[in-house]
């Protein structure tokens, strides 16, 4: 008698809070097995009985992406644990206002950069040659609308989210022969900790469950890039399109995103 195949196995970081455990409940509640990934992973555990999802779907590995060793050793583990994923999320990522008059906020940037950035790769890089072999699979890097225009106040954040996208988008045309899928998501504002502290407007505002919940569906349609809210694309758009000289005046004093020690 045939064994019923596994159900389809999601790898996720940055699932301890916000949009990665939003996306984690998404994918468990249409039956996926799950890898959840984070520096806190008593936390992710905590969660997961909270929840009562059942312990034989879900396993959660302790790492940090900025260590490469422990991300790609955590990509290994759950290869060997659970098998290899259909879809890895490199969501994991850090938003901090730096000054770059401020000698101190060099680091804040070198730390944004290895999260977003080099995490990012880190994340992907233990299951892109096997999903090549396969022949199948998605890998889904979380940018930001913030990647569109650079924001007073957001070098940091804003320059990592635009290398994002370019690094995706360099990503699709690499894997698109091994038949593995590249996708890039840009969310608005998502109320997540990471925004509660915004002190500026935020449009457009949702929640992490309806994001996850759009997510979910541009991810199970193997969509290249999209922005979600559909409303952000739209200003992002027109952002874009915008002369410098109207942007600057636009974005003169605009709130700035809380630095380190505020």
């Amino acid at each position: 008698m045939n064994q019923a195949a596994p159900a389809p196995l999601v790898y996720i970081t940055g699932a301890s809070s916000g949009i990665g455990q939003a996306l984690a409940l998404r994918f468990y509640r249409a039956g996926w097995r799950l890898a959840l990934v984070a520096r806190r992973a008593a936390d992710i555990e905590q969660w997961a009985r909270d929840q009562s999802l059942a312990p034989e779907r879900v396993a959660v590995y302790g790492a940090d992406v900025r260590q490469i060793a422990s991300i790609t050793g955590a990509g290994r583990a759950c290869i060997a644990q659970q098998g290899l994923p259909d879809v890895v999320i490199a969501n994991a990522g850090i938003s901090v206002g730096v000054d770059t008059a401020d000698a101190a906020d060099l680091e804040v940037m070198r730390a944004t950069y290895e999260t977003n950035n080099l995490g990012m790769a880190a994340t992907f890089q233990p299951f892109v040659a096997a999903m090549g072999q396969r022949r199948s699979g998605r890998l889904v890097g979380i940018a930001s609308v913030s990647g569109i225009r650079g924001l007073p106040g957001h070098g940091a954040y804003c320059a990592s989210k635009a290398a994002t996208i370019s690094y995706c988008e360099s990503l699709r045309g690499e894997c698109r022969a091994q038949g593995v899928q590249v996708v890039t998501l840009c969310p608005g504002y998502i109320d997540t900790p990471l925004t509660r502290g915004n002190r500026y407007s935020m449009p457009f505002l949702m929640t992490a469950e309806a994001f996850a919940d759009q997510a979910f569906r541009a991810i199970e349609a193997g969509v290249s890039y999209r922005v979600i809210p559909w409303q952000m694309a739209v200003v992002a758009k027109l952002l874009r399109v915008l002369p410098n000289a109207l942007f600057d005046r636009v974005m003169a004093g605009r709130g700035r995103k809380r630095r380190q020690h505020e």
